[in-house]
C-alpha cells in the first residue's frame, strides 16, 4: 500500500492546502475568520459538526472498544447523537441567539470576564495536549500504511494542517471538513460493505450479536457515559463552536437535530465493522495492532487506501477545529485581540507547540495537558447550562458560580491523576471510579446556588 496512498495522501493534501491558500486573502475581517461569517448554512454546518465528531476517538476508538466488550460499545456515539438532540431541543436557538464567538465569549457574556478567563485557560491548555495527540495518532497511520514510521513526514502533515488552518480559518476548516466527512464516511461505508457482503461476514452473525448490557458493560457504565459523554456532546467546546457558524436560530437547531440522527446511523456502521471483527478476527491476529487498521490491511488495497485517507480525514478534521478554536479563544479571550493576523500567529504557535510535543514523544506530557481537560464535564457542563438557561431572567452570583465550576472539576481532576493516590487513603474503587459524576452532581447543586432566586429582571453579572 506504501507507495499508491503516498500519492494519494500528497494529493489529497494538497487539496487541503489549495482550500487554505484561496481562503487567504479573502478572510481579513475577523468575524469572517474567526466564526465563518456566523453565515453558514443548515448542511454546511451539519457536516462540519459532524466530521469534528468524527475524530479518532470515535472512528478508531470505538472500533476498539466494540472488539473488546462487542455491541454495547455503540452507546458512546449513541449517546454523542442524544446529546446533539437534546441540545437542538434546549439550547441552540438561545446560544446562536447570544451571538457569542467562543465558548469563553459566551460566558463572559453571561457570567462575566472571570468565568471566561477561567474557561479560555482551560481550553488552550488542554487542547494543545489533544492536538498533539492527534499528531501522535497520524503518526501511528503513516506507520501502518507505509510500513515504516517517519517523524518527518509527520511533521510534514501537521505543517500542512496548521498552515491551511492559519491562511483561511474558519472558512478553509469548514470546507475541508465536507471534504474531510465524504471520505470519512466512504471509507467506513465501504468497508463495512465488504466485510459483510463479499468476505466471510453475514449479517445473521452479526444480528445475533446485538446486545445492549453485558458482563463487560453494565447499567453503572451506562449512567456514567450518559452523563460525561452526553455531556460534552449537549454543550462541549467543540459543538458549540460549529453552533456560532450558524447563520441563525433556526439553522443551529435543525443542524444539531439532523448531526444528531445522522451519527446514530454512523454509530451503527462503525459499530457492525467493530462486531465483525470481534467475530472473525482473534486477538492473535491483531498482535496489539489497532482494530480498523488491522482490517485496513486485510481488504483489497484500494479500499484499504480510501479506509485509510478516511482515517486520516477523521483526525485531520479534529486536529484543524481544535487548532483554530483554541487560536481565535487564546487572542480573543485570554489576551482581547479581535485581528486575524494575532489569531493566525496564534494557530501557528499552538500548532507547532504541539507538533513538537508529538515528535519529542512526551507522551507525560500530553496526558497532563488532556488531562486538564477531564475538569471540563464534571466543572462546566450543569453551571453553564443553568447560566444559559437563567440568561436574561435571573441573575447569577459569580463568585458561587465560579466556585460551582472549580469544585466539579477538581473531582474530575482528582479521577483522573489521584485515583491511586485516593485508593490508598482508604476511599472505595466505586467512589474513585465515579469521581467525575459526583462532580457533575456537586457543581449542579453549587450552580444552582448561584442563581438568585425570585429575581425576575434580565440581569448579566456584573465584575
Amino acid at each position: 500500500m506504501k507507495l499508491p496512498f503516498l500519492i494519494t495522501m500528497g494529493i489529497y493534501l494538497v487539496i487541503m492546502l489549495a482550500v487554505g491558500i484561496r481562503d487567504c486573502r479573502r478572510r481579513e475581517n475577523f468575524v469572517e475568520y474567526a466564526v465563518a461569517g456566523r453565515s453558514q448554512g443548515t448542511w454546511t454546518v451539519i457536516m462540519t459538526l459532524l466530521a469534528t465528531v468524527l475524530g479518532a476517538s470515535t472512528t478508531i476508538g470505538i472500533t476498539d472498544t466494540v472488539y473488546s466488550i462487542g455491541f454495547p460499545g455503540i452507546w458512546w456515539l449513541l449517546f454523542g447523537a442524544l446529546g446533539l438532540i437534546l441540545q437542538a431541543l434546549f439550547l441552540s436557538e438561545k446560544v446562536r441567539g447570544i451571538g457569542a464567538d467562543t465558548l469563553p465569549h459566551l460566558a463572559e457574556i453571561i457570567v462575566g470576564k472571570s468565568a471566561s478567563r477561567l474557561l479560555a485557560c482551560m481550553i488552550v491548555i488542554s487542547w494543545i495536549g489533544v492536538i498533539a495527540g492527534q499528531i501522535v495518532a497520524i503518526s501511528g497511520l503513516v506507520t501502518f500504511a507505509t510500513g515504516s514510521g517517519s517523524k518527518v513526514l509527520m511533521v510534514i502533515i501537521s505543517a500542512i494542517v496548521i498552515l491551511y488552518t492559519a491562511l483561511g480559518g474558519q472558512f478553509s476548516v469548514v470546507k475541508t471538513d465536507k471534504i474531510q466527512l465524504v471520505v470519512i464516511v466512504a471509507g467506513l461505508l465501504i468497508t463495512c460493505g465488504y466485510l459483510y457482503f463479499t468476505k466471510e461476514g453475514a449479517a445473521g452473525d452479526a444480528m445475533s450479536a446485538v446486545e445492549f448490557f453485558n458482563e463487560s458493560y453494565s447499567a453503572k457504565n451506562l449512567l456514567t457515559q450518559l452523563f460525561i459523554i452526553g455531556g460534552v456532546y449537549f454543550l462541549g467546546p467543540d459543538i458549540l463552536s460549529r453552533n456560532f457558524l450558524s447563520k441563525d436560530e433556526r439553522t443551529a437547531k435543525k443542524s444539531a437535530w439532523m448531526a444528531g440522527i445522522i451519527l446514530a446511523a454512523v454509530a451503527l456502521i462503525i459499530t457492525l465493522i467493530g462486531i465483525w471483527a470481534r467475530l472473525y478476527v482473534t486477538p492473535e491476529q491483531l498482535e496489539g495492532q489497532k482494530t480498523l487498521l488491522y482490517l485496513a490491511g486485510i481488504v483489497p488495497k484500494g479500499i484499504g487506501i480510501i479506509l485509510s485517507l478516511g482515517l486520516l480525514s477523521a483526525i485531520l478534521s479534529s486536529t484543524d477545529t481544535c487548532m483554530i478554536n483554541a487560536a481565535t479563544i487564546l487572542t480573543r479571550d485570554l489576551f482581547g485581540k479581535r485581528e486575524v493576523k494575532w489569531v493566525r500567529i496564534a494557530v501557528l504557535g499552538i500548532g507547532a507547540t504541539a507538533t513538537l510535543f508529538a515528535v519529542l514523544g512526551s507522551g507525560n506530557i500530553i496526558s497532563i495537558l488532556t488531562g486538564a481537560y477531564s475538569i471540563y464535564t464534571p466543572g462546566v457542563i450543569f453551571p453553564l447550562l443553568i447560566a444559559i438557561l437563567c440568561y436574561k431572567k435571573r441573575g447569577i452570583r459569580k463568585g458561587i458560580w465560579l466556585t460551582a465550576v472549580i469544585c466539579g472539576g477538581c473531582f474530575g481532576l482528582a479521577g483522573t491523576f489521584l485515583s491511586e493516590q485516593l485508593l490508598s487513603l482508604g476511599l472505595t474503587e466505586g467512589i474513585v471510579s465515579n469521581l467525575p459524576l459526583i462532580g457533575m452532581g456537586v457543581s449542579l447543586v453549587i450552580a444552582l446556588l448561584s442563581v438568585r432566586w425570585g429575581d425576575s429582571s434580565a440581569l448579566r453579572a456584573s465584575e
